[in-house]
């Protein structure tokens, strides 16, 4: 690996991720909150750091590899991880353990949404929106905006890129060149917000609240700025556009291009992935909203869809925003929820999960083994949008849907063996691996009556959903280190 490259780049991301911090300086000064000494620190340790990294060696050239890129990768989630949870040391306000601050900073930045906070609603309104500010910066992912920076300074982006958005879509670029793709995606990512912001105040919303609440949604975080979540509001025209915007958000943002780019909803509808990530959508908002009516937990009819609908699309997206205390319903719908979250939103969306395309690529292959089965001298291949996949596709994918499982059982039984009960520890590991936030048990309000070492493996389980998996065990391997 080439140090001097890595030390340059981390250390201008950094600098980077301190500007980023204006936004909450400038809300600590306006609201007279007493956040703005704990920014003003963290903001200066940010970008002192950064120089430091990057002046000895800013001169240096070199072509960025792709080993390269997955470490700095790692590195930036996980120092912005850790200097991300200062703020909510430094501020009496807040009083978080290093473990808790640590926990609640990762689980922004990786947009899991998972809280050890309570009384949100009496917190100041700089540190409120720092935790927004945090979902929305990972939602994308702050490497893929430095891609579009990085090439002005003279170093190639695409290592980054490719490091940041491991799948089966990796490589597919909007644009010729990779800063053009990034700035695409940006481009998106905040018209989207911008929009959900003005439809959340048109909702009813204040500015701070609609702006805040737009920052999570976008990112399909699920932060919020008051303890009820979006039922503070208790308002089906907000409970509606919430669930406008995390469906969209949801959408692979290839898509959202290609339909601005000619006008056209032509995208969304030939995209197989889309159309299988509408249609479970839709058929688990009506089993949702059928069993709660047809049990009783809402004797009328439209209340039982707007609640189902809701926690239907807020957990299979991966949001985690709450309208109800979805936990105690019938046990069948919860679970039935968190199993959704594992298939998650789409490739290339800000969701989390498995991904929509890879459960449909293995289904597609589940079924071309039993027709196998039947004609076992007929050549099967598996197609999508009537083109053949890959062999190294399906491999791909059968392998990250192995690794998954096994990543899932062993930390299962890890927590278990921490004393944590069967639903509490699945479904625990379930909310971060899938950075969906809310689980079952003794997690489904907050996690902050778990001990700390189970909130550090929860804060590796996250960084590992976040960046689905093999781009953090890659560091783990012998031959990453060999030369």
């Amino acid at each position: 690996m080439h140090i001097k490259l890595i030390q340059k780049i981390l250390g201008l991301l950094l600098m980077l991720f301190s500007i980023a911090l204006l936004p909450p300086i400038i809300i600590a000064y306006l609201y007279h909150d007493g956040g703005l000494n704990a920014f003003l620190a963290v903001t200066f340790t940010l970008f002192a750091l950064g120089l430091l990294l990057w002046y000895p060696v800013h001169n240096y050239q070199q072509e960025l590899k792709v080993r390269d890129g997955f470490f700095i990768v790692v590195m930036f989630w996980s120092v912005l991880g850790f200097m991300g949870a200062v703020p909510f040391v430094l501020d009496p306000a807040i009083t978080l353990s290093a473990t808790n601050a640590i926990f609640e900073s990762f689980s922004g930045l990786t947009t899991t949404g998972a809280t050890v906070l309570m009384g949100l609603d009496h917190l100041p309104h700089s540190f409120l929106w720092y935790r927004q500010q945090l979902q929305w910066m990972g939602g994308l992912g702050i490497i893929v905006l430095a891609v579009a920076i990085l090439p002005m300074l003279g170093i190639g982006g695409m290592q980054l890129y490719k490091a940041e958005a491991p799948g089966p879509v990796k490589d597919a670029k909007l644009a010729p060149r990779i800063s053009e793709t990034a700035k695409a995606l940006w481009y998106i990512y905040l018209g989207l917000t911008v929009a959900c912001a003005l439809a959340y105040k048109w909702g009813g919303m204040s500015w701070f609240d609609a702006w805040a609440h737009s920052l999570s949604t976008i990112a399909i975080g699920g932060f919020s700025t008051h303890d009820a979540s979006i039922g503070y509001f208790n308002s089906p025209t907000i409970d509606t556009i919430a669930i406008i915007f995390m469906f969209l958000a949801g959408i692979n943002f290839a898509l959202h291009f290609s339909a601005w780019r000619h006008l056209s909803l032509s995208p969304y509808r030939l995209d197989p992935e889309a159309r299988a990530y509408a249609a479970i959508l839709i058929i688990a908002t009506l089993i949702t909203s059928s069993y709660l009516y047809l049990h009783h937990i809402y004797p009328d009819w439209h209340d039982a869809l707007r609640y189902g609908a809701f926690q239907t699309v807020s957990i299979a997206t991966t949001t985690g925003f709450a309208t109800a205390d979805f936990a105690h319903w019938p046990a069948f719908v919860p679970v039935f929820l968190i199993m959704l979250s594992f298939i998650g939103a789409s490739a290339g969306s800000t969701g989390g999960g498995m991904k929509v395309i890879r459960v449909l690529l293995i289904v597609k292959q589940g079924t071309r083994e039993v027709q196998q089965l039947l004609h076992p001298n007929a050549l099967l291949t598996v197609r999508l949008n009537g083109k053949a996949v890959p062999p190294k596709i399906i491999n791909a994918v059968w392998g990250f849907f192995s690794l998954y499982i096994i990543v899932l059982v062993s930390l299962t039984l890890i927590l278990m063996a921490f004393g944590l009960d069967q639903v509490t520890a699945f479904s625990a590991v379930a909310a971060m691996l899938n950075n969906l936030g809310p689980g079952l048990g003794k997690v489904a309000a907050n996690f902050q009556s778990l001990s700390d070492p189970v909130k550090w493996i929860l804060t590796f389980t996250m960084l590992l959903g976040r960046l689905e998996i093999f781009t953090l065990l890659v560091l783990f391997t012998p031959a990453f280190w060999r030369r």
